[in-house]
């Protein structure tokens, strides 16, 4: 199959005219775009032996945005005609009213595409896939003889969108996701743990199915519920706490990530608001959100307003640098976009969001950060969490963690959860590890109910008092 093509103003809009509707919508406007988009995907899940769910979704449509100061017009249709998109111009323009504003200059940068435009599922039916999710269930099963439970799916996506903007400049972009997810449930003696884990990103589906690929994902989640069948109950307290890299680095996204978006800040929401070119992270501590990284989940090869994303740095060895911006928001607060203004479809006006966002690798050898622990957790793999942006509290549940005695990994524990807020936390990192690792590929953040996938990274991390919440004493 050939690479894809996305062109609505040959199939659908007559670009001339949709222009001088576009122009109308945003005369006095400050700024302004049409959004159009194709997007289908589809997900196999294979449970308990039998395929459990299929599904699949198709839509396309447009959105017309208007902004005037922190004033936003928005419309959208799923019709892709001229009459809809000349009733949704009336709509912007009742939003927004004559501004008198004049047009911010368009996006600036070059456009370089990060992965390959193409469907990710293109030459792999679905027979074949459920062969494989089937052949994934016994497989685990043959593994392990405790292995009662085995779930796996996988999932494809491809988003085409295109971006006309009042100056005349069009931009498309092709972007194509896939995942695969295997979780499995061990019983011994009448207890049942469970492990998952996964991986994907803007890739063709034939990368992540090959056999060496699968099986790898297997034998991980199958690890990671033999561990937590030999784990005891988590301690409680106030102690040291070393992240192992990788997938914790979601405790990096949305305990500092979030708080370092451009609108959280401009209103005063965000517990560094006001602090920038100010300490706020141990030194060493260098965190980087990064749009520009070939195939990654989180990468974008231009934001959903037409901009280039690039390689962000937020705090560069301990001080606060910079925050995400949109356009919107940018402008606000006079300073440049950076390319993180991203929305979910075109029914959803863009905001400020993070991409890929990772804590750059210091010196400390992980062996050398463990063995420095006196009294503390390890923790390698999490699940849920919930977070306060106005503060950046936040409290995160363990899938895979250790009880660390004078600098000795001990018995894995369970139940254990990491309770502090994300400033003071950046503050009380004593050692920064060499390997900085990004994860599988699996992220997906929320905010304002809106979607986007995302990536995190993190190297081994040693963080000093932070509450562990558990049943057992210290």
């Amino acid at each position: 199959m050939t690479d894809a093509t996305f062109a609505p103003f040959e199939d659908h809009f007559d670009r001339d005219a949709a222009l001088r509707v576009l122009r109308d919508a945003t005369n006095g406007a400050d700024d302004g775009e049409l959004f159009v988009e194709r997007a289908h995907s589809e997900t196999l899940t294979f449970d308990d032996r039998r395929l459990r769910g299929s599904s699949y979704t198709a839509g396309r449509g447009f959105g017309l945005r208007a902004v005037t100061g922190e004033v936003t017009g928005y419309a959208h249709s799923t019709e892709l005609t001229q009459p809809a998109l000349e009733r949704a111009a009336e709509t912007v323009r009742l939003a927004v009213g004559n501004g008198g504003a004049s047009l911010a200059l368009p996006p600036q940068g070059a456009i370089t595409p990060l992965y390959r435009p193409r469907d990710p599922a293109a030459g792999i039916d679905i027979a074949t896939r459920i062969d494989l999710l089937r052949e994934i269930d016994a497989h685990a099963r043959a593994l392990d003889p405790r292995v009662v439970q085995v779930t796996a799916s996988i999932a494809t996506a491809l988003q085409e969108v295109a971006i006309l903007r009042p100056e005349g400049g069009l931009v498309t972009d092709i972007r194509p996701m896939a995942r695969l997810y295997v979780a499995v449930i061990v019983e011994d003696n009448a207890r049942r743990e469970s492990g998952g884990t996964g991986g994907g990103g803007r890739i063709a589906l034939d990368r992540l199915i090959e056999p060496d690929h699968w099986q790898a994902q297997v034998a991980e989640a199958l690890r990671i519920a033999r561990v937590n069948l030999g784990a005891e109950p988590a301690p409680a307290g106030v102690m040291d706490v070393v992240l192992g890299p990788g997938w914790p680095g979601i405790l990096l996204h949305e305990a500092v990530g979030h708080g370092l978006e451009g609108d959280f800040n401009r209103k005063g929401h965000s517990a560094f608001a006001g602090l920038m070119g100010q300490r706020v992270a141990a030194p060493g501590v260098t965190v980087i959100d990064d749009g520009t990284i070939p195939d990654r989940r989180g990468s974008i090869s231009v934001d959903d307003e037409g901009s280039a994303p690039g390689r962000n740095v937020l705090i560069e060895d301990g001080v606060l640098t910079g925050y995400l911006q949109d356009r919107q928001n940018a402008r606000l607060m006079g300073v440049a976009p950076t390319g993180n203004g991203r929305r979910e479809s075109y029914a959803h006006s863009p905001m400020p969001r993070m991409t890929n966002t990772f804590m750059l690798g210091g010196h400390a050898s992980p062996d050398a950060i463990l063995s420095d622990l006196r009294d503390g957790i390890y923790a390698v793999g999490f699940g849920g969490g919930q977070v306060d942006i106005t503060n950046g509290k936040f409290v995160f549940s363990c899938t895979e963690a250790y009880r660390v005695r004078n600098g000795q990994v001990g018995a894995p524990i369970r139940g254990a959860t990491l309770i502090g807020d994300g400033a003071t936390a950046l503050q009380q990192i004593r050692a920064i590890g060499n390997d900085l690792s990004l994860d599988p590929g699996i992220g997906t953040c929320g905010k304002r109910g809106q979607w986007v996938p995302v990536g995190v990274g993190l190297p081994t991390l040693m963080i000093g008092g932070l509450t562990v919440g558990g049943s057992a004493a210290a």
